[in-house]
Order: structure tokens, then sequence, then C-alpha cells
């Protein structure tokens, strides 16, 4: 947290990533993606499943950091410290609804600006539009809601031309501005926060779900048996 701010302030050029099982098998899957998060100034476990991958394959016991606990921190700080935000992404209703949240809940929060693209893939041109207007906005944190994988590759792509920090939050913005209800903290400690939204948006998620974390659990087993027969 302290890292983000500090970077913000300087205006320096950086990105990160809340990491979960749909990022990990899309990394497996796709080596641009791959690479564009292990190019990240941070990346974070935000899905219990890779804490506990993470300690069974690496003895490593790493905290979880998820974008909807880390969002609404950030909002608070960057208020205390007059640091302005940008909201780049998600849909222009609810980016509407996000600036009645923020000026009810964080009235001294500097917004320099909120844009939600169109979701089909943008020109050269396009892409340089929004590039130019976040620069010229002076923001120090962005928040890209684009959704994954395209945040994380957008925020490698355009990461340098941006003197800001870029923080891909996926989902995060609903929830926190009440648009989304969050999972009980007991299922969030159980790893099945990922049960909740199913439940919540079964059409959408089901799919997505069921083929992610059923790979996810494949390529754990492989690699955890891959490190027992190494010598």
């Amino acid at each position: 947290m302290r890292a983000v701010l500090d970077t913000a302030r300087q205006r320096v050029s950086a990105y990160g990533c809340f990491a979960n099982v749909h990022m990990a098998v899309e990394a497996a899957q796709d080596p641009q993606f791959a690479q564009a998060v292990n190019r990240a100034t941070w990346v974070s476990a935000d899905g219990v499943p890779l804490a506990w991958a993470l300690r069974l394959l690496y003895g490593i016991r790493q905290d979880r950091i998820t974008g909807l606990d880390v969002l609404p921190e950030l909002l608070t700080e960057a208020a205390n410290e007059q640091i302005s935000v940008y909201f780049y992404g998600s849909t222009p209703d609810l980016l509407a609804q996000c600036a009645a949240f923020c000026a009810k809940h964080h009235p001294t929060l500097r917004i320099a600006g909120m844009h939600a693209p169109p979701f089909r893939p943008l020109t050269a041109a396009e892409e340089q539009a929004d590039i130019d207007r976040i620069r010229e906005s002076g923001a120090g944190i962005v928040f890209v809601s684009l959704g994954c994988p395209k945040q994380e590759k957008w925020m490698a792509r355009v990461s340098s031309r941006i003197p800001a920090v870029l923080l891909g939050i996926g989902g995060a913005l609903p929830v926190t501005i009440g648009d989304v209800a969050r999972a009980p903290r007991w299922m969030q400690k159980a790893g099945l926060e990922w049960l909740f939204r199913l439940v919540q948006e079964p059409r959408r998620l089901f799919k997505r779900y069921v083929y992610t974390n059923t790979l996810f659990v494949g390529y754990l087993l492989r690699q955890r048996l891959m490190g027992n027969l190494q010598p």
C-alpha cells in the first residue's frame, strides 16, 4: 500500500496485478499474458487457492491481498494524501455510480477523470487518445476495470507511456460501490468467494469457473508431481 502511494505521488510509471485462479490459468495458456503479469511492478495473490498453491509448492506463506480490499483503502488514503485518481474501464452507468459513491464517502478525493472505452478492440489512434487523456489529467493512480486478461495486457502495453500507477482491479469496483454484494468473511477465508460469485451470476460465470478451476487443479497437481520427481 505504502509503495503504491509513494510511487503514485512521484508520478512514476508502474502497474500492479491481483492474481487469481483465472489469471493463473490464462498465464499458463497465453505466453503474452504471462509476460504481461510477470513484468508487473507488483503481483499479489488475490485468490486463496493461489496462496495455498504457493505454500504447497514452495513453502511460501503468502498473505492474500485482494483488489476488493485494496481499492477502498486506496480511495481513503488517496483522499487523505491528495493523490488524484482516474477510473478507466467498466461502463458509463457504473462510473456514474462510482462518482456518486466517492462524493458521498470520499468527498475530498480528487477524481482526475473517468472513461469507459467501448468493449471492442480500440484502434491505435483511440488507444493513444485514451493515454493522452489520462496523462493530461495528472492522475497518480489509475484504477483499470477492463477485466482479465484485457486489463493486464493493456497495462503492460501502455504503462511506460503513463506516469502513474495502473492497478487492474477487475470486478472490485461494483463490489466497492455496493452494486454487487461480496461473499461473507467465512467464505473468503475458505477460498469459496468464487462460489458466492457463481451463485450471483451463474449464466455468465459457470463455464469460466468450472473450466478454470478444473484446469488450475490439474496444473497444480502436475507441478507438485514434477517437483517431487526432480532429483
